[in-house]
């Protein structure tokens, strides 16, 4: 009975991990994120790229989560620290990873476990390496 019952919750976690995948993700294009940013839209980014990549180009008031590539349990925790803001809040949360892959769709996975809405989750398209508008981040330097 104990093992059925452990099996039916890893079946149900695995459901609720890959629930944002079945409905698809919300893929935000870059000339729309201007458009966010210049008209100071009020928004939660969350960026997971590792240290040096946040530290040469990020987005001002970004939730630096360092989680990339939020593969393992270590680096999905690390988006924890970014729950708190996230959940006290109704805002889009735009996902920011080096190229707008799997990263972001990890990290848009775990956020939506951890009762974050689906429909709040936005992933950067092409990330931040696809960004073309650099004068609208803090670069190394500046």
């Amino acid at each position: 009975m104990g093992k059925a019952i452990v099996i039916i919750v890893m079946l149900l976690a695995a459901f609720a991990a890959t629930a944002v995948a079945g409905t698809g993700y919300n893929y935000l294009p870059p000339v729309e994120f201007k458009q966010w940013l210049e008209g100071g839209k009020k928004m939660q980014i969350v960026d997971i790229q590792v240290p040096a990549e946040f530290q040469q180009q990020h987005f001002r008031g970004s939730i630096e989560t360092n989680a990339y590539p939020v593969k393992s349990a270590e680096e999905k925790q690390r988006l924890d620290k970014a729950l708190p803001l996230l959940a006290a809040s109704s805002e889009e949360i735009v996902v920011v990873c080096p190229r707008g892959g799997g990263g972001a769709k990890s990290a848009c996975d775990y956020l939506f476990g951890k009762g974050i809405a689906a429909g709040r989750l936005y992933i950067l398209e092409d990330g931040m390496k696809g960004w073309p508008y650099k004068e609208l981040t803090v670069t190394a330097g500046k």
